[in-house]
């Protein structure tokens, strides 16, 4: 999805700080910062980033997300990035043979929330594109974070992992959905949208089928009395089912006058 709202038209509320541990390419280290940018992730650190620091090409790769990459700091080692933190969740799609406690990042965004809530500081780890954390950075941690991936192709990349644990971090938070433009807001939920128009009264859809059946009557539709009230019915179950709206309602009368019309013509053109 397209789209980025500008730093000044942000308000950064707290949030985990993301670890990137050794990460190798400086385009991987911009796709993090754009994911995080996504869902409301704003602190990046990155321990021994292998390019060097900074790096015009995470730049470019983050897509206007700059002030992620601006910010970010950078330290020798794990311990040092993770120091001011209460709490700390490692990555890994890989068993550890270690007594750790593991969760899903649908658990893990709900137990950070928690633990925000509480004034917690909290640091999230990714590890290296190619292998991932070693033991003793897992070791670090005090839980694992693993997602239900396909257990014969569990690896992704540094820019995924940190868009799928954003994603459960901040969707419970998120006030609307996608973007908002110029000329209109974001979206404030899931379900039908009707943009400049509304949902039709019963009323409004009584006048349609009232005018429907009329038509039909002329046009020789029910061919017995006995059956037209069922078949009347199943005509408006079909409308009913389809939560019109108002706007919709007037196409369809609309759709109807203009078949009426379009026969009568015929008609006296054959008279």
């Amino acid at each position: 999805m397209s789209g980025t709202d500008k730093t000044r038209n942000q308000t950064l509320q707290p949030a985990p700080s993301v670890v990137l541990v050794n990460p190798q390419l400086g385009e991987n280290i911009g796709t993090a910062a754009r994911a995080m940018a996504n869902f409301g992730l704003h602190d990046m650190r990155l321990v021994e980033p292998r390019d060097g620091w900074p790096n015009e090409k995470a730049v470019t790769a983050s897509s206007g997300a700059h002030w992620i990459i601006d910010k970010a700091t950078v330290h020798e080692t794990l311990a040092d990035a993770v120091k001011d933190s209460h709490y700390v969740y490692a990555t890994t799609a890989r068993p550890r043979g270690m007594i750790k406690e593991v969760i899903t990042p649908e658990q893990a965004g709900e137990d950070m929330r928690i633990r925000m809530a509480r004034g917690e500081k909290l640091a999230i780890l990714f590890g290296r594109e190619r292998w991932g954390l070693s033991n003793d950075e897992v070791s670090m941690a005090d839980v694992i974070i693993t997602a239900p991936v396909n257990p014969a192709f569990a690896s992704i990349n540094i820019a995924q992992a940190v868009l799928l644990v954003g994603y459960e971090w901040f969707k419970d938070q998120a006030q609307t959905l996608g973007q908002q433009t110029p000329e209109l807001a974001a979206l404030e939920g899931p379900g039908l949208q009707t943009p400049d128009t509304r949902p039709a009264t019963k009323e409004e859809l009584e006048g349609f089928i009232g005018h429907l059946e009329r038509e039909l009557d002329t046009a020789g539709f029910f061919k017995t009395d006995d059956k037209k009230p069922g078949m009347l019915r199943n005509i408006r179950n079909l409308f009913a089912r389809a939560e019109l709206t108002e706007q919709e309602v007037r196409s369809l009368r609309g759709i109807v006058s203009s078949l009426t019309r379009a026969h009568e013509r015929r008609r006296e053109a054959k008279g």
